[in-house]
């Protein structure tokens, strides 16, 4: 709704400064999703499949489609906020054809990664959201003259440098505990609880120090909500 009122009034300015901030607070979000996603993809499957006709030696098969899919998901809300761009500049003819191109992208793709294994078919949609990404900022930068880019990229600098950090304390968490408290259903969930609310708690604080403006964001939508 924002973007559609302020492409109705041409305010082209403001337009462009909601897009940015848009983008910067999906990175800040689904950069460290992303990167927990896929650091713990193999406990996080345990937990939620390995019962009944499951079986372990299926894990680490779903393992790896989670970690490969992943890969994308920072492009995958790119795409749809730069969408709602086009739609709201009444261009819904660009997302169309990028989306149509990006079919035939996924099927060259899936072509060439389904060798690898069940990973690759989440990898090539991973790769297809990236291409689609990179063509929609490409055609929305000609559409407003500029984005704002050099903001965009040390915004996503420092959340790549805060979520290696989430990463490493993340899975650190988890292998200790895995390792102490075994694979019963209570350890297993304790462990993957650890890993993901350590790995939370790291990412912000080095966001923080970072002073990642995004985190600030969220601290002041925190206070508006009701109490």
């Amino acid at each position: 709704p924002s973007l559609s009122r302020l492409a109705a009034r041409a305010d082209t300015a403001g337009f462009r400064d909601t897009i940015g901030l848009g983008l910067r607070q999906i990175a800040f979000l689904l950069i460290p999703a992303g990167v927990m996603s896929a650091v713990l993809a193999e406990p996080i499957t345990r937990i939620v499949y390995q019962r009944g006709q499951f079986e372990p030696s299926q894990t680490p098969v779903v393992a790896g489609a989670l970690a490969a899919f992943s890969a994308g998901l920072l492009f995958n809300g790119v795409m749809l906020l730069l969408n709602r761009g086009f739609f709201s500049l009444q261009s819904n003819w660009i997302p169309t054809a990028v989306a149509l191109g990006n079919l035939g992208l996924n099927a060259g793709f899936d072509a060439i990664f389904y060798r690898f294994g069940t990973w690759g078919i989440p990898f090539a949609t991973a790769l297809v959201n990236m291409a689609g990404s990179a063509t929609l900022l490409v055609l929305m930068r000609r559409r407003l003259g500029r984005l704002g880019m050099g903001e965009i990229t040390r915004s996503v600098v420092r959340i790549l440098v805060a979520s290696a950090v989430l990463a490493a304390v993340a899975y650190g968490l988890w292998y200790v505990l895995d390792r102490e408290l075994g694979r019963s259903f209570p350890a297993q969930l304790l462990a993957v609880c650890a890993g993901v609310g350590g790995g939370a708690a790291a990412y912000l604080l080095m966001c923080k120090a970072l002073k990642v403006r995004e985190l600030g964001a969220l601290l002041a939508l925190r206070r508006r909500l009701p109490s």
